[in-house]
């Protein structure tokens, strides 16, 4: 992994506790920020101005102001108080900036909207407080806490409302200011017991969007599925009553759209044919059916987070210690459909996992947030893990099949040659070359016990190294055995191996 650099939109400095649990969500280009009682918003698109008096008649949400002197417009998005001095938020239209001048409109209603700016413009991007339009109760309330945002079909929901975990809340559509529960329109916005759709009797712990009429609702030990708009028809249904998700980010989509999700009872795959969602299916009853007594991950000390790695067709799922970094990997392998344990040294521990589709291919990619500060990404010409002022070298390792030497039941067999031959082009090529390796051999009388014991560390029956490219000398190491197991591995900093196979002259020991 690689370490990158980020930048402090100030105006929100103050405005979060980073001590509490965050999430965010993307939408009319903007970030909504939700952290228990602080909600926030990030905003990449609008001018900003400001006034010491709005005047009588403040303008409406899309209203059109007009700069006096400038000339300069802008369409009213948000403004931060109905009377008084007053912030206005909105998109500029024209190639002319506000400066100090009279700024004049007409609001929803046809009355005449004048007031004096305090100074010039200032452009995107910009921090602030998220309330109601002009923080009006007339626009209603958001909730008083919420940990859990996302936008579905034009609106923002929000959830997570400790003091109402099962409640859910949409604003109105196209409009994330208007939170005034009114059923009088088909945009109006909407809280569940409002309308057809209800409250979930379960505790919410996941937004997840599917798709543009499909909402998943991921719960403790349920998961509820919203289909189409609840206030054009949409329905609140169950897709499955025993599986819940693990927390708000321990989900993500692969490049079919297909939602893998961290639940109940291990790692699940959702997909979706002929329009419908089919129920979850567990990817790891049989790979690692004590996943999660192994894990032990607790929502309250631990983060799930996924991530869909576009680039080698995989996803990533980190179980991470909250309070340390200390974390446990997986890697799925989309390719294969197989999963590899991995984990990253402690600074490197992600809280969050983020799939950056940018224009650039160069900046494109999974991102991954760790606990020291640092966004990473994956470098496949690394060779060692960025933690900082030092690099730390990679421990990996890979145990072979088992494989049973005897050509009979009770029988043994005894393994006279091991011939590797490891990755590489030819000394002057333009393929990259493997670095050394080592290799242990493990035998037992049966294929639990070898396992076993590569597992537990055991001292190995045989063991050597072996380096550079190609076809190597023949091993003679004797082992007899009925099962052997074979691990490759290199913990060297800055190295990396690779084998492009392996073969065994074993020939008939007796009986076992």
């Amino acid at each position: 992994m690689a370490a990158g650099t980020m930048i402090e939109l100030t105006d929100l400095a103050g405005l979060i506790d980073t001590t509490d649990a965050l999430e965010m969500a993307e939408g009319y280009q903007k970030v909504f920020i939700v952290n228990g009682g602080n909600m926030v918003v990030a905003d990449f698109v609008n001018t900003k101005i400001a006034t010491a008096n709005i005047g009588s008649n403040p303008p409406d949400f899309g209203t059109i102001l007009t700069g006096g002197t400038s000339g300069a417009e802008m369409i009213v998005d948000y403004i931060t108080t109905l009377t008084g001095a007053c912030t206005i938020y909105g998109y500029n239209t024209t190639d002319v900036a506000f400066t100090t001048e009279t700024v004049t409109g007409t609001d929803d209603d046809g009355n005449a909207i004048s007031f004096t700016t305090s100074g010039a413009e200032d452009a995107p991007p910009h921090g602030y407080l998220w309330t109601t339009f002009g923080g009006s109760t007339d626009f209603g309330a958001l909730p008083d806490k919420a940990y859990l945002v996302c936008l579905f079909n034009g609106r923002i929901v929000l959830s997570g409302n400790t003091y109402s975990p099962h409640q859910w809340y949409m604003s109105r559509q196209g409009n994330p200011w208007d939170w005034a529960y009114i059923a009088n329109d088909a945009q109006s916005p909407v809280a569940g017991g409002d309308d057809d759709p209800g409250e979930i009797g379960d505790i919410i712990r996941a937004l997840i969007p599917f798709d543009t009429d499909r909402l998943i609702i991921g719960c403790a030990n349920s998961i509820m599925q919203m289909r189409g708009d609840p206030m054009s028809g949409g329905v609140l249904g169950t897709l499955d009553s025993n599986v819940g998700v693990f927390s708000s980010r321990s989900w993500c989509f692969d490049g079919d759209g297909n939602l893998y999700f961290w639940g109940t009872g291990g790692i699940y795959k959702c997909t979706k044919s002929g329009g419908v969602l089919n129920r979850p299916e567990l990817l790891t009853a049989v790979t690692l059916p004590n996943i999660i007594d192994d894990e032990g991950a607790d929502p309250s000390t631990h983060r799930i987070t996924m991530g869909y790695d576009r680039k080698r067709l995989g996803i990533i799922i980190s179980v991470t210690l909250l309070s340390s970094g200390s974390n446990s990997c997986y890697w799925y392998d989309l390719r294969t459909n197989g999963l590899f344990s991995e984990s990253y040294p402690a600074v490197c521990g992600a809280y969050s996992i983020y799939n950056y589709a940018a224009t650039d291919p160069d900046y494109s990619g999974l991102l991954m947030g760790c606990g020291d500060g640092y966004i990473r990404i994956h470098v496949d010409s690394a060779k060692d893990d960025d933690t900082g002022a030092t690099d730390t070298a990679i421990n990996s390792y890979c145990t072979l099949p088992i494989k049973n030497l005897g050509q009979e039941e009770d029988s043994e067999g005894r393994l006279v040659s091991l011939t590797i031959t490891t990755a590489g082009g030819a000394s002057s090529g333009t393929f990259g070359d493997t670095d050394g390796l080592s290799y242990e051999l493990h035998a037992a009388d049966d294929a639990e016990t070898c396992l076993e014991d590569i597992i537990d560390g055991a001292t190995a029956r045989e063991s050597g190294t072996v380096s550079g490219t190609g076809r190597k000398n023949k091993i003679r190491k004797r082992v007899r055995a009925r099962a052997l197991g074979i691990k490759l591995y290199n913990s060297t900093a800055s190295q990396t191996w690779a084998v492009d196979e392996i073969l065994g002259e074993v020939k008939k020991a007796g009986k076992l």
